[in-house]
């Protein structure tokens, strides 16, 4: 019996070593071949959240990811990400498990079906979007299985669906990708809409120059004019490195919804004004349009021809569109108030007495000042300069650039000071309105008698405004420039020229423009930058 055991104990051994021999070439094959891993299916364990993920009084539990086809024969992966697409709601919900569809049954590799359930909520925790840049990190996710390497497994293929699940999803994209997206928006490149040319397009203008008599002075429409040609009224401004928007009346009505738009300035101003009533409009009567001047101290004055301004509001959205009338963007008030024939102080350093008093009801704010800064103007309307509260002694000051300058600065430092106080408002300071007067002035004979478009085929490439005076005040603030002093030079054709009705002879006007015209294009890219 004892030599049949140690025979027994000797064959035994020989055929372990054997045994482990050829497991031991059989694991190294193994190791070296990771192609004969698809020949095993994979476990797959149920994952389950922790305690600290139960949502409603119930635990939320799903199935590891399942890299194959649903039952339908679709993509597992590409249903995940059109569910989400239409529920974005379930967006935070999906940071913590990355789910494979909100369909209800899917199947697993061995036919089985499992049912997965979307939390309603997540802790702060899971919505930190480092969770998701950290893709190797479990965030309350907890593992149940006997083996070691199983769990390692299931962790690392929760890692990999993660980053896939980051990858794909629309919806957190602006979370996960933030190198990418801050590399993409340091690369775009804001739209200079003062770069461009001017094309033509059948489809101008944007409303008749016979109608749109609600809102638009006869003495700007051409149309009613003797003027013959209208090709001027064909053309479009395309800005170089983008596409403009394209201007609905409804749609800036919308956008505009309960808020208020307010151009102040001189004639120029009015001009943009009328044009954006016309624009909004289409040059149609508009019965739902309420005159609310009164709330902004827009009535005719006693002696008055009209009033400093006016304000309309459109009842269907409760948008208001204002002009008030302050060509030199400063504070004017009479020296004595009791004699009619007084000077004015014209206060260079302080803000009209309108936009201190009303500033806070405006949610866009347009201003603009230029042409009536020559001592002419000065003259005729009895204004003196002051500084500080005094009469300005200055020399530097009193020559007009300068006191312009003055002014410009002034009033753009003082908005800019409210922009704080009144976060809802956008402010632009439109540049100067370029004149066309060839041969002469407006009084000494100078005219503007072309009627072929010298835009065609010319182009504005600077990246610099050419009002230096207005790009340089409002550089470093946060008041934004409306720059069509370029774009507005290549159009000598588009003025009144000789055809204004109150001109005399020999007089002309090109200062103001032909509408509809050159001032729709300003309204376009002020629609484009709000």
């Amino acid at each position: 019996m004892k030599v049949g055991f140690n025979g027994l104990r000797g064959k035994e051994i020989s055929l372990i070593s054997i045994v482990l021999m050829s497991g031991t070439i059989l694991l190294w094959s193994w190791e070296k071949t990771p192609g004969l891993s698809t020949f095993i299916p994979p476990q797959t364990p149920p994952l389950q959240l922790s305690s600290d993920h139960l949502v409603s009084g119930r635990s939320v539990q799903v199935l590891a990811p399942d890299p194959r086809l649903d039952e339908d024969g679709s993509s597992l992966a590409k249903k995940k990400t059109t569910n989400e697409q239409k529920e974005p709601h379930l967006e935070r919900a999906s940071l913590t498990v990355p789910a494979q569809s909100t369909s209800g049954e899917n199947k697993g590799e061995d036919g089985s079906s499992y049912t997965e359930k979307i939390p309603s909520s997540v802790s702060d925790e899971e919505a930190k979007p480092e969770s998701i840049l950290e893709g190797g990190k479990n965030h309350g996710v907890q593992t149940f299985s006997s083996s070691g390497e199983v769990e390692k497994s299931l962790k690392q293929e929760e890692h990999k669906h993660r980053k896939d699940f980051v990858t794909n999803s629309p919806q957190i994209s602006s979370l996960t990708g933030a190198k990418d997206e801050l590399n993409n928006v340091t690369e775009s490149k804001v739209c200079n809409y003062a770069k461009g040319k001017w094309v033509p397009d059948n489809k101008r203008p944007l409303y008749s120059g016979f109608g749109c008599k609600q809102w638009l002075s006869g003495m700007w429409a051409c149309r009613l004019m003797q003027r013959t040609d209208f090709e001027y009224e064909k053309l479009r401004w395309q800005p170089k490195d983008c596409q403009m928007e394209e201007f609905e009346g409804s749609k800036f009505l919308r956008r505009m919804q309960n808020k208020t738009l307010a151009f102040v300035g001189d004639s120029l101003g009015r001009q943009q004004f009328q044009s954006l009533m016309c624009m909004i409009t289409g040059g149609e009567e508009k019965l739902a349009v309420e005159d609310v001047g009164r709330e902004y101290g827009l009535v005719i004055a006693d002696g008055s021809a009209r009033p400093n301004g006016w304000a309309f509001r459109f009842s269907s959205t409760n948008t208001t569109i204002l002009y008030y009338w302050s060509a030199s963007l400063c504070d004017v008030e009479p020296i004595d108030v009791n004699n009619p024939n007084t000077d004015y102080a014209m206060h260079l350093d302080r803000p009209p007495a309108f936009l201190r008093q009303y500033l806070h009801k405006f949610n866009v704010l347009v201003l603009n000042t230029g042409h009536h800064w020559n001592r002419g103007k000065l003259n005729a309307n009895r204004w003196v300069m002051h500084v500080g509260g005094v009469p300005n002694t200055d020399r530097k000051i009193a020559v007009i650039w300068g006191a312009k300058n003055l002014t410009i600065h002034s009033i753009v430092s003082w908005v800019n000071s409210q922009l704080p106080k009144h976060p809802g408002l956008k402010a632009f300071f439109r540049s100067i309105s370029p004149r066309h007067f060839f041969g002469g002035d407006w009084n000494t004979g100078g005219s503007c008698d072309n009627t072929k478009p010298m835009s065609i085929g010319k182009e504005i490439l600077e990246e610099e405004s050419s009002d230096q005076g207005a790009a340089s005040a409002v550089k470093g603030t946060g008041v934004k420039l409306l720059d069509i002093t370029g774009l507005s030079q290549l159009r000598d054709e588009a003025h009144i020229s000789r055809f204004s009705i109150t001109a005399k002879p020999g007089v002309q006007d090109c200062l103001h423009w032909c509408l509809p015209g050159v001032p729709d294009t300003w309204n376009e890219i002020l629609f484009a930058q709000i």
